[in-house]
């Protein structure tokens, strides 16, 4: 008889549960730390005020009155769930208003909302894809989209983050695999910032007629004139021909859509099961992402996103002054212009390498005031620690010039005991 083996086993035995252990035991474990007040520049957490380096809220429209408002309009209307599908008894005219003005400020036929941006990637891309299929993407993409890809049991193909020639490698092994072929690219990657190169990306796309999904969760309401995204700040929006977002970002909310055309969104509104068999999101939740979508539309939009491009402009200027290594932009070219052009996004990674360190660091900086995302593998390649900070529009200089000069204290007793930090720009490899 065979010794049935308990699948619970790994909770014990994973390969990071010592380093973890150590992490919780010494005070360096840098997640779960309980936040008490609104996602504000200046948070109360764990009984102290910090400053807040680690937030999505890139508009700072959490707080706003009028995306309160437009919560606290949706939970009177609707109550506070609609316990149930969309498909069943979960869409509202709220829903349908929602969808319409996103369709309109990504300029495509139509837009679906999803309950989570997770499930928006996953819904997409499982219903889309199929084991005949080839999915590319970048080696940094978000982990929805592998998810995704994964689900979907499509032959996944990735390649070494911004490496356009090894795109069109794996471009070219895609068309021996039989099937469609689908390119899934963030436009802005998560954990340091940087732009992908949509305009050579575009055009290997049309050349080897794969098809183009961009997931504009962080560049949605912070980059192009209208704040649709890196596709419409390199000018390749007609190149792309599905656009994902989230509500967690700029749209101070909790959700997800996709936008495209309206033949493969009426595809996703009746096959997707990530769609069809969740729960619809809490009004509430929609009626905020609609009242913050109105107001980046607006002329207040464009200058919040002007605000918060310079807020990471300062604070990126001034970590690099103070000997932290970081990005100073991503060059890319745009459709309009063949000379690159260097762009900063609201992401601010300090590099640190070693995870050990880079939770030390971590906690020099919490006990300092200032709180900052501790970025280690999977989401960073291995030796790829670091601290991952975020501005949002309502920082004022003098509370990131604080967060500065505690950057600034630290790093000098933190060399003095525990060796040099990376200096210079970009990954250290």
């Amino acid at each position: 008889m065979a010794t049935s083996i308990d699948v619970f086993t790994k909770v014990r035995a994973h390969e990071r549960a010592a380093l973890i252990d150590a992490a919780r035991q010494s005070g360096l474990f840098p997640y779960f730390h309980t936040v008490e007040s609104p996602a504000m520049p200046i948070v109360e957490m764990e009984g102290q005020p910090r400053i807040m380096l680690a937030s999505n809220n890139y508009l700072g429209l959490t707080a706003d009155e009028r995306v309160m408002s437009g919560a606290e309009q949706a939970l009177h209307r609707y109550g506070t769930g609609l316990t149930g599908s969309r498909l069943l008894n979960g869409t509202t005219p709220l829903h349908l208003e929602l969808e319409q003005e996103l369709a309109q400020w990504m300029g495509t036929e139509d837009a679906l909302v999803f309950t989570t941006g997770h499930q928006a990637n996953v819904g997409a891309l499982g219903t889309l894809l199929s084991p005949a299929d080839t999915v590319i993407v970048d080696s940094a993409d978000h982990a929805s989209i592998l998810d995704g890809a994964l689900l979907s049991k499509a032959k996944l193909r990735p390649f070494r983050h911004g490496r356009v020639d090894k795109l069109e490698r794996a471009l070219e092994r895609a068309r021996e695999d039989g099937g469609g072929t689908l390119v899934v690219i963030d436009g802005v990657f998560s954990m340091e910032g940087d732009l992908a190169p949509l305009l050579e990306i575009t055009s290997l796309c049309r050349q080897s007629g794969a098809r183009l999904m961009v997931d504009e969760a962080h560049g949605a309401g912070v980059l192009g004139a209208r704040g649709a995204g890196a596709s419409e700040l390199l000018g390749v929006e007609d190149a792309v021909d599905l656009r994902m977002g989230t509500f967690s970002k700029s749209l101070a909310s909790c959700g997800g859509f996709v936008a495209g055309r309206a033949e493969v969104i009426d595809y996703l509104r009746l096959s997707s099961r990530a769609f069809l068999f969740t729960a619809s999101a809490v009004p509430a939740a929609l009626g905020a992402a609609l009242a913050a979508l109105r107001i980046i539309r607006s002329d207040e939009g464009r200058q919040l996103m002007s605000m918060v491009l310079a807020n990471a402009a300062h604070l990126s200027d001034g970590l690099r002054q103070i000997g932290y290594a970081t990005l100073a932009g991503t060059p890319v070219r745009t459709a309009s212009d063949n000379e690159p052009q260097s762009f900063i996004t609201p992401i601010v990674p300090v590099f640190v390498g070693d995870d050990w360190k880079a939770g030390l660091l971590w906690r020099a900086l919490y006990d300092r005031g200032v709180f900052t995302n501790c970025a280690l593998h999977p989401a960073v390649p291995p030796g790829g620690a670091l601290l991952r900070t975020s501005v949002m529009a309502t920082h004022d200089t003098v509370t990131l010039d604080r967060a500065l000069e505690a950057f600034a204290e630290v790093k000098d007793k933190f060399e003095a005991e525990h060796g040099p930090l990376p200096t210079g720009e970009g990954r250290q490899d």
